[in-house]
């Protein structure tokens, strides 16, 4: 991943002239964050159920390393809210407003 994970202080100007209000803006930047965890998510639980087990007993449930190495690489990458921002300071997210396409 190119993403930089750590923290980035951004220049609101910057984030508000992509839809021309902050709120717009980070409304945007929320909602694909919401996209991006779900599919995260889904992603995560389609490769741990491959390691499900039906055995209710305790002692008999094992470490999977490929288990605890698929969950350290998800731990590991960079938060939805940060892809999901620099996905859209890069123009990589369309959006659109339904009311004024209505209005037009």
């Amino acid at each position: 991943m190119a993403i930089n994970p750590s923290i980035i202080t951004r220049d609101l100007d910057k984030v508000a002239d992509k839809t021309g209000n902050i709120y717009e803006s980070l409304h945007i930047v929320g909602q694909r964050a919401k996209q991006i965890s779900t599919n995260l998510k889904e992603e995560l639980n389609n490769k741990l159920s491959e390691f499900a087990s039906t055995v209710d007993n305790l002692e008999e449930v094992f470490e999977n390393k490929e288990q605890i190495e698929i969950s350290k690489f998800y731990e590991r990458m960079p938060k939805p809210s940060t892809m999901a921002m620099e996905e859209f300071m890069e123009d990589k997210v369309y959006f659109r407003f339904p009311e004024q396409e209505v209005a037009e």
